[in-house]
């Protein structure tokens, strides 16, 4: 949307990632509390609290949500393989099993650590940004100016923002992820430590994704339907390195998400059912929690790789 729309339409957006980086980090860390302290995840506490009938229709709500989302994420690991030359008929089946792989073979603390490195790959967007020359001025007189205009595309873009930044999936992973690692009231100092500091990092690749596109694509005419067109537009207007930059952020946002969704389910439907989970569990220990897992990443993989 910021390429299609031109750069000072998308510089007059980036003072919502302020107030959208607060309330990121305080919802996140409210989660990661009630983990901690009440050592039960966030669909344990939805059943205890409001009953089986509201827990099955907000796990309902989120299997089909997370499974839609699934797909996408497969879908950008297609569109980031095929810019390196690798078919999606390849790319899209190695990479489903690879996560289910590093999921259902590994210990928790080996997902924490490959979870973090894939997160590295998206300082190639810090890269892109610079790399687009924009005109920095604009860019931090957007950041601290508030303006609102009421406009469809811009209250339809503001909503896009929010709604990918602050999503369902991310509240219910945190609090079973912090329970999952046996975080404790005593130790949870480090916890809070590490949620403010991905919340930051999270914010600041926004900024740089808009940035990067906004400064470049619009005022070459260029029209963007996929993230796909977005890398591959970069090329002639701020060079090979800014495609391929793009390309690897876009590759290792789509790994981590099609592994991080279909977690968030897995613990949801474990927690909201009273089942076993716990990524360091085996099949026979939890087979609920691994065979959503499962199924989600099998099923999201091969849609992706359907013609068209």
């Amino acid at each position: 949307t910021f390429a299609s729309v031109g750069a000072e339409f998308g510089y007059s957006l980036l003072w919502i990632l302020i107030p959208i980086a607060i309330s990121l980090g305080v919802v996140q860390e409210m989660c990661a509390r009630m983990g901690a302290v009440t050592g039960k995840g966030l669909a344990d506490l939805i059943r205890e609290r409001f009953g089986v009938r509201w827990t099955a229709l907000v796990m309902l709500a989120l299997l089909i949500a997370n499974a839609g989302v699934t797909v996408s994420e497969f879908v950008g690991i297609a569109a980031a393989t095929e810019l390196f030359g690798i078919s999606r008929y390849i790319a899209v089946p190695l990479a489903a099993i690879l996560i289910w792989w590093l999921v259902v073979k590994g210990s928790y603390k080996r997902v924490e650590r490959a979870f973090l490195l894939m997160s590295l790959v998206f300082l190639g967007y810090i890269a892109s940004a610079f790399l687009a020359r924009p005109e920095w001025s604009k860019v931090a007189i957007g950041l601290v100016k508030p303006e609102f205009k009421f406009e469809y595309v811009y209250i339809f873009t503001l909503v896009a923002v929010i709604g990918t930044t602050i999503s369902p999936y991310m509240q219910v992973y945190v609090q079973s992820s912090v329970v999952d690692k046996g975080v404790t009231p005593e130790d949870y100092s480090k916890t809070k430590t590490d949620v403010w500091v991905g919340t930051i990092f999270a914010i600041l690749i926004v900024f740089f994704i808009v940035v990067s596109t906004a400064a470049t694509l619009h005022k070459a005419g260029i029209q963007i339907s996929t993230a796909e067109d977005a890398a591959q537009a970069l090329r002639p207007l701020a060079g090979r390195y800014a495609e391929t930059l793009f390309g690897l952020g876009l590759f290792g946002a789509s790994m981590l998400a099609a592994a991080v969704l279909p977690l968030a389910t897995a613990y949801s439907i474990s927690e909201a059912l009273g089942f076993e989970k716990g990524v360091s569990r085996s099949f026979r220990e939890a087979p609920i929690f691994l065979g959503t897992f499962t199924f989600l990443v099998a099923v999201g993989a091969a849609i992706a790789i359907v013609p068209n």
